[in-house]
């Protein structure tokens, strides 16, 4: 762990503009810098870098954060290990602390195999240098297409025929067998102490985790098959403490970038098929090399975007690891769609037979999503027998039972119910059972909703209300559970849209509200006139944005529905109360571990960035101290309206259900209810100016 000095001094120290002009190509303007986007495509600089209050912002995708936000989102690393590439770029020396013995033992174990790893990375690239190694793996290389500099780049290398080659190399390094056996560079047989090269005669393939580090190798044969002598084409390393096969993907460190700027991944199979498409100018593919598709892979890829297209070579092996891959997937909340390379080819030699704009052409042309690719695949092979149609509907349905986001499974069921004239209500009555099993065996499905249930505190908000609580009588029903969102960088979306970390739709909006005004102006006073409903009268000190709100809410015990936003709303509040400006108060939040309240603060914090719904706050005649002073009470109402349909969404469901099971009782006590849930509702909007 570091120390907590030693991050604010990291922290410090950390400038803002040098740390993004390692990255970025800047220009001043007066005080600040501008650039063109690393997050997304653009010609004009919208990118806006702020160092009087070390802060980025983007115009154009809404990215925002701190020094330590830019280089975690930029190069994708965890909060720790972007406080230490900013320790390394500024000199500090980083003294971990509260590291038991058995962490450092592992923590200097995993180092020691990180090391021995790269050791081996440069010798096999050497080897192509003269010898056996450039004339027949260098020759195999750009027989396959590959340039030198891609050759270089990707650390492509070749090991040599002499089974103790690169064991004599390592070990006269100094590098201890034990980490040569547990990376599974070398091995031993059962009766011989010595050790041997476990890559023999073969081109290699380094393999990289996120960060950049080597963890494994992949590694091929050119040795044509002899009879009677079985053999592995490809061979790759053994699972060690820094490689986890279900976990790894070739290229990730090559693609991630270009992954989150496109917010798009190609998931190809081998090896070259990244290689040729990279090469080709399409940098934002990975494969799965040396074992099947696993949820692991995919949670790795939903780091960086949730958008994927499978790219498999269209034979038979091909199309059935394409089913397969659409229900995973789907199941962990990513939208997938599926192209198949002509019968023939793969990525590799396709990429290598056409230019950039006819690939791209290609894939444009080709993508398919997964209801019309298993439609046209599966149906092709039903022909007219009607149940073999009914079976490949139903196995099209139980695709769409599998995918978590509600609103999702409704759209494709209603395409589905177009494109095979089907009844919508047969289709939802299959996707349900399927869905049901899935729930009743425990299977896990993304976006289930865990954790505690939120629940809803009486409110009546009376500074806003001005007395018609006694009028609501209101006790709000506890709505459905939401799940927890997990901290630390899993939890940062892929893109810019904060829509991906709420759970209620419904209050999303006004919590968004009332935090754009927190987090943009929250310390500035508010200052109402002695004719105003809110004007104590006694000579104190007017409030602050934030006091009014804070107030507002404690009044009547409310906190926010989106756990995102209650967190965010928290963490300001007790760096408020630290006596911190506000500035300071939004570059903690910037900088702090859990990112997602960092995405938050960046997507909030400034008056340019969120069109607040309340009408007429942009009016151009109204001084920024004017419309806190009128629409901050009103963002108030907002946020109660809101409240009161949320519970009213609640009741119509209880409703429903009371109906179900001809609970009459209950059916009279909710519909009570719901009558004066919309009388408050009316009141309410009365109040905004809404209705009359």
């Amino acid at each position: 762990m570091i120390p907590q000095d030693t991050i604010q001094k990291i922290l410090d120290t950390a400038r803002i503009e040098e740390v993004v002009a390692d990255f970025v190509s800047l220009r001043k303007r007066g005080a600040d810098w501008w650039g063109c986007c690393p997050f997304h495509n653009e010609k004009t600089p919208s990118f806006h870098v702020v160092p009087a209050r070390g802060i980025y912002y983007c115009f154009g995708c809404h990215k925002g954060g701190s020094a330590v936000g830019f280089v975690m989102d930029h190069e994708h690393m965890s909060y720790p290990d972007a406080l230490r590439y900013l320790a390394k770029k500024y000199n500090i020396e980083v003294v971990e602390e509260e590291e038991s013995a058995e962490d450092l033992a592992a923590r200097q174990r995993n180092e020691s195999l990180y090391l021995v790893s790269e050791f081996a990375e440069n010798f096999f690239q050497k080897q192509l240098e003269g010898g056996e190694g450039k004339a027949v793996g260098l020759n195999y290389f750009h027989t396959r297409g590959l340039e030198d500099e891609t050759i270089r780049k990707y650390g492509l290398g070749w090991a040599p025929s002499d089974r103790h080659s690169f064991t004599d190399a390592a070990k006269e390094k100094g590098y201890k067998d034990e980490y040569l056996l547990e990376t599974g560079l070398c091995a031993k047989y059962d009766d011989k102490p010595e050790l041997h090269d476990r890559f023999v005669e073969r081109v290699t393939f380094p393999i990289h985790s996120v960060s950049g580090r080597i963890i494994a190798f992949g590694a091929r044969t050119l040795k044509a098959k002899e009879e009677g002598r079985p053999y592995a084409k490809y061979v790759n390393s053994k699972e060690s403490a820094i490689y986890v096969k279900n976990q790894s993907l070739y290229g990730i460190w090559f693609a991630k970038n270009d992954m989150a700027k496109n917010d798009k991944c190609f998931l190809v199979e081998g090896y070259l098929d990244v290689l040729s498409m990279h090469q080709l100018g399409i940098t934002n593919v990975v494969a799965s090399s040396g074992t099947a598709l696993t949820e692991g892979q995919i949670r790795l890829i939903r780091r960086f975007t949730r958008n994927v297209t499978i790219m498999y070579d269209g034979d038979e092996a091909g199309v059935k690891a394409a089913l397969r891959g659409i229900d995973m997937f789907l199941k962990e909340g990513l939208d997938v769609k599926v192209i198949l390379i002509p019968d023939g080819d793969d990525p590799d030699s396709y990429a290598r037979k056409h230019t950039l704009e006819e690939v791209e052409d290609f894939i444009s042309r080709n993508e398919k999503d997964f209801v019309d690719f298993k439609g046209s695949l599966l149906m092709r092979d039903a022909g007219n027998d009607p149940l073999k149609r009914a079976s490949v509907i139903n196995d099209i349905a139980d695709t769409i039972a599998v995918i978590p986001d509600a609103i999702k499974r409704e759209t494709y069921i209603d395409f589905m119910s177009r494109k095979f004239d089907i009844r919508r209500a047969a289709l939802e009555e299959r996707v349900s059972a399927t869905r049901a099993k899935f729930l009743s065996s425990g299977e896990a499905l993304a976006g289930r909703p865990s954790g505690p249930g939120r629940v809803h505190s009486r409110s009546a908000l009376r500074q806003a209300q001005d007395g018609a609580a006694a009028e609501y009588g209101l006790s709000p029903e506890a709505a459905p559970a939401v799940s927890e969102l997990s901290r630390g960088q899993e939890s940062r979306p892929a893109n810019d849209d904060l829509s991906t970390l709420e759970e209620n739709p419904i209050m999303a909006r006004a919590e968004r509200d009332l935090l754009n005004f927190i987090l943009a102006n929250g310390t500035t006073l508010l200052e109402f006139q002695s004719d105003s409903e809110f004007y104590s009268g006694d000579g104190e000190e007017s409030l602050t944005v934030f006091e009014f709100i804070r107030q507002a809410l404690d009044a009547d015990g409310i906190e926010f529905a989106n756990s995102v936003y209650k967190k965010t709303y928290e963490s300001y509040s007790d760096a408020y109360d630290e006596g911190l400006s506000q500035d300071e108060i939004v570059k903690r939040l910037l900088d702090g571990a859990d990112r997602a309240i960092a995405f938050v603060a960046a997507q909030l914090s400034t008056d340019e960035r969120y069109d607040l719904t309340i009408k007429g706050l942009r009016d151009a005649m109204m001084s920024k101290g004017s419309w806190l002073t009128k629409y901050v009470p009103k963002s108030i109402l907002v946020f109660h309206a809101c409240r009161l349909e949320d519970t009213e969404r609640s009741l119509k469901e209880e409703l429903k259900k009371a109906q179900t099971i001809q609970d009459q009782d209950r059916e009279v006590e909710i519909m009570r209810k719901l009558v004066t849930i919309r009388k408050a509702i009316k009141t309410v909007k009365v109040r905004l100016g809404r209705e009359k």
